[in-house]
């Protein structure tokens, strides 16, 4: 998408909120050839945001969108799409792809892709071992010549201390954050669910939550001795937030993710044997829940991510314990964020919601988006966090079904989403092309 394609904006009478500026306040947006600019451009097509929240481009920082190599769970194009519908101007891909992204090759090859197919942005990250096979450190170097924005081996764990310390230290000569999948692989071992009563009652192999507690508190150790921030992704275990808490209270550079499911649903949602609640950690307890809540109240966890996880219908609709792991997640991100974290336990407020889908994850990741300041690419989502609708999976652009929430009514949703000034989708029109 080119500046050339892209028509002046005037986004009219919305409540903006900018944290990256410490703006929350009624005021006209204007852009122009891409841009944010200061004054309404001659020739601009107006916007009513009357009633609605306008707020940079939301930013989630873990999907999977399957290319290379597994096209039949989904695409570029369409996972970019489900980010649009979602309110996403930008995205991180994680590496897990056939073959895995972990050399300059497949890198160039996704950029590719998306700079043809995507109507968001989409940014790369890099495997930390070769094949993720956790035994061999990636080019690391190569891979930040290339464009990434952080190495992760996610959808694995990097067992070996010793290789994850030295990619930590090579990491840290390229400025790349690590962002690590935290778990102990001979702790969760067949595990299909958390291991707990609900494991025990279902008669289904457990995973416990120190297969999580081990790795993050191995990840802090490393941040302490390296000085070089690891992020912790998909957080799921009341413990590992007690651990996070303690060590960011001491100054280590260590930052973790909440997803949305680990907030809204628990193991109990197994009862049933649907495969749609089976995800990479698994669903835990409500205690869990209300411990991950109260680290994104207290500022322990800092960033809203998805783990957008699709996959083909034939693939989730086995026996559960061949079932692959992992939900979608786009499209109901926002909306469950707002009714649970605003609307039902009122634990922050909605400038505090944006801001861990917008600046905070520019920062880790070093992005120049996720602001609203004068010059910066003119990504906007414009929002009505009050907004009740009813998901349909159905309707989605994904390629994949595998969602828990069909059927789940909310509150909140994104209304239009602006990419370099072009509203690529809004949810009265749809998609712009």
């Amino acid at each position: 998408m080119t500046s050339s394609q892209t028509q002046p904006l005037h986004i009219k009478g919305g409540r903006v909120i900018d944290p990256a500026n410490g703006i929350d306040e009624v005021r006209d947006v204007f852009s122009d050839h891409g841009v944010l600019v200061e004054r309404k451009p001659d020739g601009a097509r107006v916007i009513d945001a009357t009633g609605k929240v306008v707020t940079p481009g939301l930013i989630d920082i873990h999907v999977h969108f399957r290319e290379p190599g597994q096209s039949h769970k989904e695409t570029i194009a369409t996972g970019s799409r489900a980010a649009a519908m979602g309110g996403f101007t930008t995205v991180v891909c994680m590496p897990n792809t056939n073959p895995v992204a972990d050399s300059p090759a497949t890198i160039a090859w996704i950029q590719e892709k998306a700079s043809q197919t995507a109507c968001v942005n989409v940014y790369c990250t890099g495997a930390i071992t070769r094949g993720i096979a956790g035994e061999e450190m990636a080019p690391i170097g190569a891979l930040a010549a290339a464009g990434v924005v952080a190495l992760t081996d996610d959808g694995h764990c990097v067992q070996n201390h010793g290789v994850m310390r030295r990619a930590v230290e090579y990491a840290k000569q390229f400025g790349l954050p690590i962002m690590d999948h935290c778990q102990e692989a001979t702790l969760s071992a067949d595990g299909v669910m958390n291991e707990g009563e609900w494991s025990t009652r279902l008669g289904l192999p457990g995973w416990p939550s120190l297969a999580e507690d081990l790795i993050v508190a191995r990840n802090i150790l490393l941040a302490e001795e390296t000085g070089h921030p690891i992020h912790c992704q998909h957080i799921s275990s009341a413990r590992s937030v007690r651990l996070l808490r303690e060590a960011r209270r001491r100054g280590v550079p260590i930052t973790a993710e909440a997803c949305p499911h680990h907030i809204a649903l628990t193991d109990e949602g197994l009862k049933s044997f649907d495969s749609n609640f089976k995800v990479n950690p698994p669903l835990r307890t409500p205690a869990d829940i209300a411990e991950i809540i109260a680290g994104i109240t207290d500022g322990t966890i800092t960033i809203l991510a998805s783990d957008h996880a699709p996959h083909a219908p034939y693939e989730k609709e086995v026996e559960l314990d061949k079932a692959p792991f992992g939900m979608l997640g786009l499209e109901t991100e926002l909306a469950v964020f707002l009714e649970i974290l605003l609307h039902q336990r009122k634990a922050c407020t909605l400038p505090a919601i944006i801001a861990m889908l917008t600046t905070n994850p520019a920062r880790l990741l070093s992005l120049d988006r996720g602001t609203l300041s004068l010059g910066a690419p003119a990504d906007i989502t414009i929002l009505d966090p009050d907004h009740a609708w009813t998901y349909d999976k159905n309707a989605s652009p994904s390629l994949s079904l595998n969602t828990p929430f069909h059927g789940l009514s909310l509150r909140g949703r994104a209304m239009t989403t602006i990419v370099a000034g072009v509203p690529v989708w809004d949810l009265e029109n749809g998609f712009s092309n």
